[in-house]
Order: structure tokens, then sequence, then C-alpha cells
């Protein structure tokens, strides 16, 4: 029988087998790691005695191939069950908290409410930042609305975590596309969906497990060093073992960073220029009833601390963008976000001096820079080096940033393309 050989078990590889297996294909997942999940993916950490995520990734509601693919993994279970759009955020320096709460239909009566927009907005201000969705250009988003209040305290933190890239440079257009799919749906598809323990937890053991129940092969450690193509045919891979002809009918899905798959590629366009993402967990108890126990995270303006998530035993905190913090000393990291999270969750402020056990987590490549110039350089899933071969990743053409959604979508175009070979 023709095997397919999804080389990569992140999310775009999972995705990609998922929808293979669904159509009765025989499958067989490399990945060079012990695990699955790539950047998505929860581990105990030794030093804090704690199961933590590598990173927080916030999905919405609106995210349909995210929600799909939970479904199709049976991963629902997995979840918090949110009723309602929920944002809440704090300036650190003037110590103002607020909460947007966008109203569940598309027509966003929610402008009007002092008590649901940000403070000190204007409707004009909701309807430049409206204007975003309609950018095609290759516009930052720094320069697609007025920097005012709107801009500073939802839309610069929303662009940065969404984007992975500063607002100077990061495309509005991307940003237009995500904003298209959940804010302008309304608070209905903006309904936060955190996992109720791990990412593993959620996205990646019950899809390795319905994998295996397909009958797809899982081979971990298993990296595959190379790619023959010949005649406009993948006909070879080379793993640990040795190579792996493919047969007439065989096919592959390269779901691997730009960089590996580049490397495997030669000549292969990738974007290559990238943007680091910090991620500090601290062992600390946060109180549940406290600022943060309604949606379980808080935004952050005017900090280093960008977003912070409740976790199991620990606190969590994102900052996105980071390739000028990503070489500091973990301990200098920490000691300048510690502060930050004691004021987010209304401690006193005798802890700030207290820092808690940490870890500080560096993805030095998280993302690639979504800029003009490294957008153009997203490859299609088709290529023109082999017909029976797809490529699936978040930074692939597709049409979003580098996120959870647009690495599932791509595993789905990917799959989708090879389907009608």
């Amino acid at each position: 029988m023709n095997q397919i050989h999804v080389i990569g078990a992140g999310l775009a590889g999972l995705s990609a087998a998922l929808s293979l297996t669904a159509a009765g294909r025989t499958v067989i997942v490399h990945e060079a790691g012990p695990a699955a999940g790539g950047r998505c993916r929860s581990y105990f950490d030794k030093e804090l005695g704690l199961r933590i995520d590598n990173g927080n990734h916030l999905m919405l509601s609106g995210n349909s191939a995210a929600k799909a693919y939970i479904k199709e993994i049976e991963a629902e279970d997995a979840f918090q069950q949110m009723d309602s759009a929920a944002f809440p955020f704090m300036d650190i320096q003037s110590g103002e908290r607020w909460t947007v709460r966008p109203n569940k239909g598309r027509i966003p009566w929610w402008i009007f409410r002092a008590d649901r927009r940000v403070p000190g907005t204007r409707l004009s201000d909701y309807l430049g930042m409206a204007r975003i969705i309609r950018f095609r250009d290759e516009t930052p988003v720094g320069d697609a609305m007025r920097r005012g209040k709107l801009y500073w305290r939802l839309v610069e933190p929303l662009a940065v975590a969404a984007l992975n890239t500063p607002t100077q440079e990061g495309l509005a257009r991307l940003l237009g596309a995500v904003m298209r799919e959940t804010l302008m749906r309304g608070g209905a598809a903006c309904i936060p969906m955190l996992p109720k323990q791990g990412l593993s937890e959620a996205l990646i053991d019950p899809a390795i497990a319905m994998l295996r129940s397909r009958g797809a092969e899982i081979r971990f450690n298993s990296r595959i060093a190379e790619l023959t193509c010949n005649d406009g045919r993948a006909t070879a891979l080379r793993g640990p073992d040795g190579p792996i002809p493919l047969q007439d009918g065989d096919s592959v899905v390269l779901a691997v960073p730009p960089w590996v798959a580049s490397d495997l590629l030669p000549g292969l366009v990738v974007p290559d220029a990238f943007e680091a993402i910090l991620n500090i967990h601290f062992r600390y108890e946060a109180d549940p009833s406290g600022p943060l126990g309604e949606a379980g995270f808080i935004g952050l303006t005017s900090a280093t601390a960008e977003w912070v998530f409740i976790k199991h035993g620990h606190v969590s905190v994102t900052i996105s963008a980071a390739n000028n913090m990503v070489d500091d000393q973990a301990r200098a990291i920490a000691a300048l976000v510690w502060p930050n999270v004691v004021d987010a969750l209304g401690l006193p402020a005798g802890l700030k001096t207290e820092m808690p056990p940490y870890r500080v987590v560096k993805e030095k490549r998280a993302t690639f820079a979504a800029t003009a110039r490294q957008d153009v350089r997203r490859p299609e899933p088709a290529t023109n080096f082999a017909t029976n071969l797809a490529l699936a990743g978040d930074w692939t053409d597709t049409g979003l940033p580098a996120t959870i959604e647009g690495a599932i979508r791509s595993g789905r175009t990917a799959a989708d393309v090879l389907l009608k070979l």
C-alpha cells in the first residue's frame, strides 16, 4: 500500500497526518526529537519541580481550524469552558486596570459602553482600528491607525502577540487577517480557549493517540537527514537507520522549521529572519480569586512583561518580539519581570524583592519576522521540486502570521495537495 511520510510532528505535521489518515491513507510520522509538539508542548522541569509549557499560546473561538482539530482529536474536554470574551489589562506605570469585553454579536455595541471598552477612547478610535482589516499592502501596524490610547492599550499588545514582530515593522495585513476571523466577528469569535492542564495534554497527546488508533506509525528520534528528488519526484529519504526508498505512489509532507526545509531542499526560498519569544515561569501559586481569576491571564502595558498567565503551581509570563532581550542572562530577565507579576497579581509591593524559583525559556527563532520582506519569502504548499511533496508549517503562505491556527491550516492544506494526486 502507498505510504505518506510526514516529516515533523509539530502541529503542522500532526494536522497533515490527521487529514491524511482520515482519508484512509497509510501514514508514517518522523519526529527528530523524543517528543511531539515542537514549540507547542509540555514537559517536567526538574528545577521547578513542575510540569510547564514551553510557551504560552492563546487560541480564540474564532480559530476555525484549531477548533476542528480539537474536535477531531476528541479533546474538547481538555479546555476550560468560558461563556464570553474578556481581556483584562493593566498599565503598570499608572496602576490602571480595565477589561475589554466584546459583545457576542457582530454589531459592536460594546464600543459604546465605557465599562467594556478601553478607558479614554472614542468611537472614532475604533473606526480607525476597524480599517486595519482593509490593508493589503506593506503598511506596518504602527502606521495603520492613530497612535492614541486604543493603539497603545489594545492594538499594540495584540499585534505584538499575534505577529511576534515590533509594530514598526509588523504587517498590518497579517494582523488584519487575524482580526477578520476574531474581533471583527464579535465576542462569540473571541472567547479564549485555555487548556485545563498543558499544551501537550490538550493538543498533542490526543492527536498522537488518534493517529495511532487509525494505524499511523509514529517514529520518534527519527531525524530525516536527506530528501532526494529526481525527475520531479521525491524518491528517497535518509533516516537514522539509513535510506528509505519511496515507491511509486508514495509521497511526503515536509513539516519542519524553514531552515531545516531549506537544508533538505537546496534552493527553496523560505523566511530567513526570525523573532524570539521569552517565557518566564515562576513557581508561585496565584490566588484564583485574585485579579486574574476571571480570565486566567492579563495583558500588561508600560511593562517588560506582556502577558501573564496563571497555571497549576506557577505563573507564566510571555514577552514577544524579544530579539533585543534574548541574549540577556536568565536571572536578569526574571528580575525585570517579577515586579511586573507582583503588580499584576495585586500582591504587596514588598514581594518584589522576594523572587521565587524561576525558569526562563528562550525560543530564539520562535517565528519568522512578520515583515514585508519576509512575508514574500513564504512558499506555497506545492513546490516545483517534486509533485509528490507538500510543505507545511506556520511559515508557509497561509495568509496568517505564525500562529497555532496557521500551523494547523497549513497541515490540512498540505494534505489536500497530496490527496489530489
